[in-house]
């Protein structure tokens, strides 16, 4: 790879503006991937018609046009648009912005502020734009790449349209690829399978191609699909931890496993790894799992969500990741129960409805004397039965007996079904007794 660049028959690359800023749209026509914006009656469509932008938020994964669009939408009305960064702004510059917007609304020029990453904006800083958004001194317009009902304040989103943006399909990054070809009059010097790569690799994100094309253009030799798989050998990906990706991969795992499905759980599982999620955190969630749809089910799901936990604190990665797939394998096979669960929610609810009751009597512990069997309101030890199982009631005073737990008839909840009607029938004929 030592003469790549060599005999490069493009100028000085040092003086040249980045591909991606070379070749950005101009105009909403050359906006490539987000038609649901411009088509009849859609935001933007009507936005441009009326001649007024308003303030609104567009969220969306990086290299979706967010920047781009916002800018072209000013142009189109005729506003003065000024960009400003979510992270290192603090309200002083705020201040000299909405100064400087006053002034031009005074000679009936509008303002167009564009905040990238308003996300990182904190509460004061969002808070600041409000009387100003109120009173229409200037549009704003927010661009996040994180879901805005969690990263913004409920004031603020009141006060604007969220607007979303998609990743680009493999056709829309080609398309973008073509562009910059016929701009630079030059095609990309690597085969089908070097340019699959790129487009594969973007994930999406127009901005990353091009940075990985505008590298590729410099040599006039063909680059090898060898030489693009070392240049590129990081994968980046569009996800943060502690973004809204990071609970979307980790939720569609559990409900492939819940729903069964071993392939689409092991593929989630990769998803998850491929990105450098916590395993550890991975582990939680096969271990909750293992309770919540599994259950009494199969009583051997839990020891093996724990034992991958222990054997991956042991191995650590790569070789502990083996640990989670033989625990995902075996959760996404095993027999589903949510009786568990459910027995749990429906006790908490009546336990709420029925908070102001107490203990029997007989159900508390006396400091006088110990409780002897016996009959009436006194407590009777189960163990001193004939069965084991003395039929007492243990609900409060006044309550009605619940039925919480329901097993399902699948694995080892058979056997627990067979139990409670063990138990139901010395019931009934501990009642008939007493009669």
């Amino acid at each position: 790879m030592g003469d790549l660049f060599e005999n490069s028959d493009i100028p000085n690359s040092s003086v040249q503006k980045p591909l991606a800023e070379t070749i950005r749209p101009n105009a909403f026509e050359e906006v490539v991937g987000q038609k649901h914006l411009f088509k009849k009656h859609g935001v933007l469509f009507n936005l441009i018609r009326g001649k007024k932008v308003g303030s609104f938020i567009i969220y969306g994964p990086p290299g979706t046009g967010k920047t781009t669009i916002s800018r072209i939408l000013a142009k189109e009305i005729g506003l003065h648009f000024e960009e400003l960064k979510g992270i290192g702004t603090n309200l002083s510059a705020l201040r000299i912005e909405i100064e400087a917007a006053e002034v031009r609304r005074r000679i009936g020029q509008g303002t167009v502020l564009f905040v990238d990453e308003i996300h990182r904006f904190n509460k004061s800083q969002q808070d600041f734009f409000l009387p100003y958004l109120e009173n229409g001194t200037l549009s704003l317009i927010g661009a996040t790449t994180e879901n805005p009902n969690s990263a913004l304040n409920s004031a603020l989103l009141s006060r604007m349209i969220t607007v979303e943006l998609f990743s680009l399909s493999i056709d829309s990054l080609e398309h973008i690829l073509s562009s910059a070809e016929n701009i630079l009059s030059k095609k990309l010097p690597t085969s089908k399978k070097g340019r699959d790569i790129i487009l594969k690799r973007s994930n999406g994100d127009a901005r990353l191609l091009l940075n990985m094309a505008d590298i590729i253009f410099q040599s006039k030799d063909e680059v090898s699909t060898e030489q693009i798989l070392s240049m590129f050998a990081f994968r980046t990906h569009n996800f943060a931890k502690s973004g809204e990706q990071h609970f979307d991969f980790a939720s569609a795992l559990q409900k492939a496993m819940r729903g069964s499905d071993v392939n689409g759980s092991l593929y989630w599982l990769a998803r998850l790894l491929n990105v450098g999620e916590d395993p550890l955190y991975i582990l939680r969630r096969i271990l909750r799992t293992s309770y919540e749809d599994i259950g009494l089910a199969d009583l051997r799901a839990q020891e093996v969500s724990l034992n991958a936990l222990l054997a991956f604190e042991r191995l650590g990665r790569p070789e502990g990741e083996i640990a989670l797939a033989h625990a995902v394998i075996y959760i996404a096979l095993a027999p589903k129960s949510n009786s568990v669960l459910s027995a749990l929610n429906e006790a908490t609810e009546y336990a709420m409805e029925t908070s102001n009751t107490k203990p029997a009597p007989h159900l508390i512990k006396s400091k006088s004397k110990i409780h002897r069997p016996g009959a009436g309101s006194k407590y009777i030890n189960d163990h001193e039965t004939a069965n084991r199982f003395s039929g007492q009631v243990y609900f409060p005073p006044g309550t009605l007996n619940q039925e919480f737990y329901r097993p399902e008839n699948i694995g080892h909840e058979r056997e627990l079904i067979k139990r409670l009607n063990y138990f139901k029938k010395l019931r009934k004929q501990i009642k008939s007794k007493e009669k």
